[in-house]
């Protein structure tokens, strides 16, 4: 009998980082060994969202996301969010982002952060696509806009991307309709109220990303993350859930095509 290889999804990796560029087709052939079936490429800037694009269209299993980062607002020129919407509907994108709030570093007046997360969220349901949503200590914060938008619109097709929240901010996540990410800390020693969190959230809105090239996951820490790794995180996400890792893979890889809507 033979044994049916687990599909993966890595919904969160910055593959046209510069650490990528000597050896990509290498990390998407591992990538694709270790049984990714599909990587979407994250942009952190109006600059950096058509190369996601142009990387999409040279690699098949590549999808893109186009937007700018709460903390690349503040130096972002007056025509950057138009050249973002004038990526937003190209057949690569399947999302917007990554936007969200950050109170961990100050690059950006708050306020600002604030009008361009509105920003993407609206163009999002404009254009039917998802939200990839970065927050870092700014959880209350990211619930308040996301539960404005919630109660004007309904439920939101997001993902809270590299969760690192409490309880009471992925529940109400998930009240709202979003997706809960799980990167490589959920695999350090210290995060066991990570892993804590974790273990509360239902299988059919999970999902596990790299956000390569950052955060490897044990046992990879300490150096360059990229996609293939993802099957460690989603190891120990069985572990936190008891449950195979075989179940993780069809959840999470069943959860990202429908958050991004591809097959």
């Amino acid at each position: 009998m033979s044994i049916v290889p687990l599909e993966w999804i890595d919904p969160h990796a910055h593959l046209d980082d510069e650490r990528f560029q000597t050896d990509l087709p290498a990390v998407l052939e591992r990538a694709a060994a270790a049984g990714l079936h599909r990587i979407v490429v994250v942009a952190t800037t109006a600059e950096d969202s058509p190369c996601c694009v142009e990387l999409a269209r040279q690699h098949a299993m590549l999808r893109a996301t186009v937007g700018i980062q709460p903390n690349h607002v503040g130096e972002a020129i007056p025509s950057a969010w138009d050249e973002v919407v004038a990526l937003a509907n190209l057949p690569e994108v399947v999302a917007l982002g990554e936007t969200g709030l950050d109170r961990y570093w100050d690059r950006t007046p708050f306020p600002q952060q604030e009008d361009y997360f509105a920003r993407h969220l609206e163009l999002a349901r404009k254009l039917d696509r998802a939200v990839v949503i970065h927050c870092r200590e700014a959880e209350a914060d990211t619930v308040r806009m996301l539960r404005a938008d919630y109660e004007k619109h309904g439920p939101a097709r997001a993902v809270m991307h590299s969760f690192t929240g409490d309880l009471a901010t992925a529940q109400a996540c998930l009240e709202m309709g979003l997706y809960i990410s799980f990167a490589g800390m959920l695999t350090y020693k210290n995060a066991q109220a990570l892993r804590d969190v974790a273990v509360k959230m239902p299988l059919e809105r999970l999902l596990v990303e790299t956000d390569c090239p950052y955060l490897a996951p044990v046992p990879h820490r300490g150096k360059r993350n990229e996609p293939a790794y993802v099957v460690h995180t989603a190891g120990v996400l069985a572990e936190t859930l008891s449950v195979p890792i075989g179940v993780i893979a069809e959840h999470t890889t069943r959860n990202a095509r429908a958050l991004f809507g591809f097959s």
